[in-house]
């Protein structure tokens, strides 16, 4: 059995990767409530959130934090780019859900490929926002990247609340969540909802890539786990709740990372299945969803 200090330090790290499949997992939510479809693209936007900043950074010469921001941006504006051409026809077509969910399945790939071809398929990685030693707290050290993570996902959990609550765009988009019909009979533009979401959804993953890619790497085939991670913790809270996302996020980071401590790596993923299929049993609405 491990020993106490190994286990505070692996609980730790998850809740820092917890943070962020909580805002994989957000991005998840914020386009199923606009539209009703499951966007797997999204692992794509948190994989070329790293890339485009190690671009921006060690290629381009910006420093890390404009690097950052012209990366979220642009990630950004290819969500609504996707959405335009994408999802917005077979929208005005009333395809069926699953039409549009393959659609942003065969994105992931496409994306996926063409950064393969221009990025080539070597890992890469970005120095720490805060470049310090780790912060000793008993036995346990903790990353400041793993803090910064965990402080910035909060901010950005609150930022949102306080979006979707206080402004007019907000406040619309959750009408549109509750019940599109009703929203558009209210004179709530429903099709431009669907833009804002997908670019809200697309920052949300840049946003996720760049805090997650100084501690581990990116390249171009990690979307898909990523992808994953975040569908399970928006499982986890509740398919379509933000809040419960987030939290979700934090529960399946940290049962990684017990699984890999006391079984090992290789139990990660299997530890990861195991709560979407426990979920999807006993509990399908999630542990903050309404069963409807």
């Amino acid at each position: 059995m491990p020993d106490l200090t190994f286990i505070l330090q692996a609980l730790a790290s998850g809740i820092g990767i917890g943070c962020v499949y909580g805002l994989i997992g957000i991005g998840f939510c914020v386009i199923y409530n606009a539209s009703g479809i499951v966007n797997f693209a999204q692992g794509a936007f948190v994989m070329l959130g790293g890339m485009m900043t190690y671009a921006f950074s060690v290629l381009g010469g910006f420093s890390l934090l404009t690097a950052a921001v012209l990366a979220i941006a642009l990630v950004s504006a290819l969500g609504v780019l996707i959405e335009r051409i994408v999802v917005r026809p077979l929208w005005h077509r009333n395809s069926a859900p699953f039409v549009m969910i393959l659609a942003t399945l065969a994105v992931q790939i496409v994306l996926e490929r063409a950064t393969l071809l221009s990025a080539g398929d070597q890992p890469k990685s970005l120095p720490n926002f805060i470049d310090l030693p780790p912060l000793m707290m008993g036995g346990v050290a903790i990353n400041y990247q793993l803090l910064f993570i965990a402080v910035a996902s909060i901010l950005l959990v609150a930022a949102l609340a306080a979006f979707f609550t206080r402004t007019r765009v907000g406040r619309a988009m959750r009408a549109c969540a509750i019940n599109r019909e009703a929203a558009a009979l209210q004179g709530i533009p429903v099709a431009r909802m669907l833009g804002y979401a997908f670019a809200l959804s697309a920052g949300l993953g840049a946003i996720a890539g760049v805090l997650i890619t100084p501690t581990q790497f990116t390249a171009f085939d990690v979307g898909v786990p990523f992808a994953i991670s975040g569908f399970i913790a928006a499982i986890i809270g509740g398919f379509g709740n933000p809040a419960g996302a987030f939290v979700g996020g934090i529960i399946l980071g940290l049962a990684q990372s017990m699984a890999i401590v006391v079984f090992g790596s290789g139990f990660k993923n299997i530890a990861a299945l195991s709560i979407l299929l426990a979920f999807i049993s006993v509990r399908p609405m999630g542990l903050f969803g309404k069963a409807e």
